[in-house]
């Protein structure tokens, strides 16, 4: 993806503003069932310097369990104990992405929600395989293909130079022995089941968001009689790694509606959409050549493009923070202003970026893949959203070009668990919405829904209310709290 360092910055938990307060060396109970072999006792510290002691640990696990001589790797953990001397399920949290890390993210603005799920049963801090500690040196590729800058880019051509790169990277994998094939959701799910059995526990609850949520949802398709509760947020349906671009252009009205509520900012922008397409129309015709200044010494010349934009677009509008420095952007062009948009080329921009893929993350969503109505129906949209195609970019336009790396439709059938799941949907996340959040746990009849109004992707820190109704769930209580109000915009995370 375009604007590497935008993506991570935005999508990255160490990165987030935090509203929680800060969270001192937490005592631990000592009670606990023999912990593994493979654990080791640790001082855990977060980026503010909280501390709790916890293990770190790790299992070995097949890097594709379908091929008898596959190598194996390495799974590493953090264990937070319970706090509590009759703990339940181990609570296995799930990071986003994919390509997220789970011990990461306990070091960032959700430590204090960490140490909170202590109360209810020991707390693992999960780097899925190919992320974080568990990446086992997996080479990331630079396939030598280039965007760039100097000049206009078309979307076709854009397209054509990330099927190149992924063809350079699928054959310099090859040669470094990595198996793509193993870089699935299902085999992700069988190492939560691995686990399961090297924690010693009959059942593990599991605590996702984004992509850990999609996690979640394939888990309790194949192992639900191993699931006690689950905890999701921003949820992505099985068959909904690529999203909706009709849904993306109805969060934007979702944006222009909060925006109203604000008077400074309904000034600013009062006609969000319609400038947006102003914008793009015109930047479709003539693109803008500009000046961009590095950060210490410098400068490069660069052509903005409509799809630059929509590519941008697709990184900022995760929370309402960044969507609104979005918005300032797309008002600036309307007015011939480029400040808001070189600021951010200036903090984020590599200059002729050199396509580059992680192979965990390349392979996942093209496992995941997409039914063919859907990605119908995603094309047709495509042609006139405001994103266009790029809010999953490079899906779906490496949809199956892995062979037998998809794993079909059965796969992409919605979960029909009794288990109980409890969902927070916030209602100004550009990345998964809330109609598509509610189909994807709609053949579930223990989902109890809550939505986070004003809440952006990130919303578990927004409020204390959003960490007391995921306490009241975790305890088994029925709760009659089914909306939680922030203020807009709201603190993410």
């Amino acid at each position: 993806m375009r604007y590497p360092l935008l993506t991570a910055a935005l999508m990255g938990s160490a990165l987030m503003a935090c509203s929680s307060p800060t969270t001192n060396a937490t005592q631990v109970n000592t009670t606990q069932a023999a912990a593994p072999a493979s654990e080791s006792p640790i001082t855990f510290e977060d980026m503010k310097g909280n501390k709790a002691e916890a293990y770190r640990g790790y299992l070995m696990v097949p890097e594709n369990r379908s091929n008898p001589n596959s190598r194996t790797i390495r799974l590493e953990y953090v264990r937070f104990p319970a706090t509590t001397k009759t703990p339940g399920a181990p609570i296995v949290y799930l990071a986003g992405g994919p390509g997220g890390s789970g011990i990461n993210t306990a070091k960032g603005p959700r430590f204090p929600l960490f140490m909170v799920m202590r109360q209810f049963g020991d707390v693992i801090a999960f780097d899925q395989r190919g992320t974080g500690a568990s990446d086992n040196d997996l080479p990331r590729c630079k396939s030598g293909v280039i965007i760039t800058d100097e000049r206009s880019v078309s979307d076709a051509e854009y397209g054509d130079m990330y099927k190149k790169a992924a063809d350079i990277c699928l054959k310099f994998w090859a040669g470094k022995n990595v198996d793509v094939l193993g870089y699935t959701t299902q085999e992700s799910v069988e190492d939560l089941d691995a686990l399961r059995v090297h924690l010693s526990a009959p059942k593990i609850s599991l605590w996702g968001i984004s992509y850990g949520s999609h996690l979640s949802l394939a888990a309790l398709k194949t192992m639900d009689d191993r699931i006690d509760r689950v905890v999701l947020a921003s949820v992505e349906g099985l068959d909904q790694t690529v999203k909706s671009p009709a849904e993306t252009d109805i969060y934007f009205s979702r944006l222009q509606d909060a925006i109203k509520t604000v008077p400074e900012l309904n000034t600013a922008y009062p006609d969000l959409v319609p400038m947006m397409r102003r914008v793009q129309a015109r930047l479709d015709v003539n693109p803008m050549r500009m000046t961009i200044p590095f950060k210490k010494a410098g400068s490069y010349e660069y052509v903005l493009d409509k799809n630059d934009l929509q590519i941008m677009g697709s990184s900022m509008i995760s929370d309402p923070k960044w969507a609104l420095y979005l918005a300032e952007i797309y008002a600036g062009l309307d007015k011939g202003d480029t400040g808001p948009l070189i600021g951010v080329l200036s903090e984020f921009f590599e200059p002729d970026e050199n396509i580059s893929f992680r192979p965990m993350t390349f392979a996942m969503d093209i496992a995941s893949g997409i039914s063919d109505a859907r990605l119908k129906r995603v094309e047709r949209e495509a042609k006139t959203g405001l994103i266009g195609p790029y809010l999953n970019f490079p899906m779906p336009l490496l949809n199956k070009s892995v062979p037998n790396l998809d794993l079909g439709d059965e796969f992409r059938r919605k979960p029909a668990s009794q288990v109980p799941v409890l969902v927070l949907s916030g209602t100004l996340d550009g990345r998964t919405y809330v109609e598509s959040q509610a189909e994807a746990v709609s053949d579930m009849p223990n989902v109890e829904r809550v939505i986070v109004k004003n809440a952006g992707h990130n919303l578990f820190m927004t409020s204390p209310d959003v960490t007391s109704r995921i306490e009241a769930f975790m305890r088994g209580e029925k709760s009659d709290v089914t909306e939680i109000i922030v203020p807009f915009p709201p603190p993410t995370e």
